[in-house]
């Protein structure tokens, strides 16, 4: 398989401002919580879920540092780049456990400036002020897991589509 081209059910320019809010919102849960990325996602034009697994729920006030903290990334108006390397130079930080079996060795590694960097296959946003306003539109904390639904607001490069 290859990944150093965009998978088709990612091809879609229409959620790539909510496919790069969700590296945005990974990335904000490692730092805040010291949690995974999220390993099961639904990522849609309109509304998205991530799942985290924490040890205990977050309050209600963590729910909103985390919309706050996702805002304030986005509107650094921080580059997004990719970059093609192959596995074996792949940083010791980026998770590769998503990755299936017979993946290709030259890996799609995307930047979101120096705030994150994982292996992708998905369309981004050039500039993170692309991306629009996030908001957490719902969360619920069950045996362990945290879903977070979301949706984007206000996404220039939405509306120039």
């Amino acid at each position: 398989m290859e990944i150093n081209k965009p998978d088709k059910k990612f091809q879609s320019v229409s959620i790539a401002p909510m496919h790069t809010a969700e590296h945005i919102l990974n990335q904000t849960m490692v730092r805040m919580f010291g949690c995974e990325r999220s390993k099961t996602s639904h990522i849609e034009k309109k509304k998205s879920k991530c799942d985290y697994f924490l040890k205990e729920a977050p309050l209600q006030e963590e729910i909103k540092k985390i919309e706050e903290k996702v805002n304030e990334v986005i509107d650094q108006n921080l580059s997004v780049r990719i970059a093609l390397v192959p596995r074996s130079e792949v940083p010791d930080c980026v998770d590769l456990s998503k990755l299936p079996p017979d993946v290709s060795e030259t890996l799609r590694l995307v930047y979101i400036g120096d705030y994150d960097l994982c292996a992708c296959i998905g369309e981004h946003v050039n500039q993170t002020s692309e991306v629009g306003i996030f908001k957490i539109i719902s969360s619920d904390y069950n045996e362990g897991k945290l879903r977070i639904r979301y949706k984007l607001v206000n996404s220039p490069y939405q509306e120039k589509k």
